[in-house]
């Protein structure tokens, strides 16, 4: 018997692999900003993340709309981290 795929279940693998994509970039600012202490490239790429955040929120919405509100602290968290990581940029470009 075929299986029906409704649009909801098609649009799983897209909010799947955004929740990746911003799984790693998490991975790659800890790593540039403690680990190699690239403070410009680390707050180039955490706009990056900041914006693959909300285009996961974004998808899981109109997948599950719970799932999406549960990465509101976390994008409160790396909303404060960039202003950080802009105030250690900026404090050390001078």
């Amino acid at each position: 018997m075929a299986r029906l795929e409704t649009p909801r279940v098609r649009r799983r693998p897209w909010a799947l692999g955004a929740f990746l994509v911003q799984l790693a970039l998490n991975a790659a600012w800890s790593w540039l900003f403690f680990g190699s202490h690239r403070i410009g490239l680390a707050l180039l790429e955490i706009l990056a993340l900041w914006s693959a955040i909300a285009i996961t929120m974004l998808l899981f919405w109109r997948h599950r709309g719970l799932a999406a509100l549960l990465l509101v602290p976390y994008l409160l968290w790396v909303t404060f981290a960039t202003g950080l990581n802009f105030e250690f940029w900026r404090l050390n470009a001078a």
